[in-house]
């Protein structure tokens, strides 16, 4: 299972570096034929907006654990840790519940606009923003798999706070 997961990151983390590399290409060319040549070509700009968008939220899907996303915790910090799980447990559940349940709308909405193309390179949207369901799905599954964590006998390490973890 642990070679697994590491595979796993690991082919997240390539497609992470290979979305940076084409977008980071892109800029390079942008600035080039914009200062260089003196004559800019468009579809550079849509296509560094367009591999933002996929990094954002591939790296949020995949690659950002809970304790790297920006919280505000006071609240959370000074109750006993076990009133911490507890707090814990709902709020995940509650996330998790918000996106199961905003999964459909999402995925319609989202297929609704095939009718819908990028100005210059004619992207259709739907395959655009299709990351966007792949986030919420990996958002939803994250959220069971972290409740399931919380209610195991080590759910401690899920509420380390700053690396320490709390008696």
């Amino acid at each position: 299972m642990q070679l697994l997961r590491a595979r796993l990151h690991f082919f997240a983390e390539l497609v992470t570096v290979l979305l940076f590399m084409a977008m980071f290409a892109a800029f390079l060319l942008q600035v080039f034929t914009r200062y260089v040549l003196n004559d800019p070509v468009a579809w550079t700009q849509e296509f560094v907006l367009i591999m933002y968008i996929w990094i954002v939220f591939w790296c949020g899907a995949f690659l950002l654990k809970e304790r790297e996303h920006i919280t505000f915790d006071m609240f959370f910090l000074a109750l006993p840790p076990r009133q911490r799980r507890i707090l814990a447990i709902v709020l995940t559940a509650l996330t998790g519940l918000v996106f199961i349940v905003a999964l459909p709308a999402t995925f319609d909405y989202v297929t609704f606009m095939k009718i819908e193309k990028s100005p210059v390179m004619g992207i259709r949207f739907d395959i655009l923003y299709s990351i966007f369901i792949v986030f919420v799905v990996a958002v939803a599954v994250g959220a069971l798999w972290r409740i399931w964590r919380l209610l195991g006998r080590s759910w401690q390490s899920e509420l380390v706070a700053g690396g320490d973890v709390e008696p």
